[in-house]
């Protein structure tokens, strides 16, 4: 007859009782699921986030042209507006049209 070692009894209860927890947990995780469908989804705002974002770099931009077009009319002669441009640039000059003499 063979003997079962002292701690089998012991390794087959414990390994029971993990898998009727890991059964109730999956149980309550598919209810919770049910009764709460927007539960599992996430509660950040990704278009609230770059609007705010959008915003701030746009200050930024702000304060840099307005730094920019007064160092230019310090230091330059010449006229400058701030602007859009296609290529980055902060500002722009601003050349006089002359009439035709």
């Amino acid at each position: 007859m063979a003997s079962n070692p002292p701690g089998q009894g012991f390794q087959k209860n414990r390994v029971a009782i993990l898998a009727e927890l890991d059964k109730e947990k999956r149980r309550l995780i598919q209810n919770q699921s049910m009764n709460n469908p927007g539960a599992s989804i996430p509660l950040s705002r990704p278009a609230l986030n770059k609007d705010f974002r959008d915003h701030a770099e746009q200050q930024h931009i702000a304060a840099q042209q307005k730094a920019a077009l007064q160092h230019a009319h310090a230091h330059s002669s010449g006229f400058f507006i701030t602007q859009d441009s296609s290529f980055g640039n902060l500002i722009l000059p601003v050349l006089p049209r002359l009439e035709p003499e």
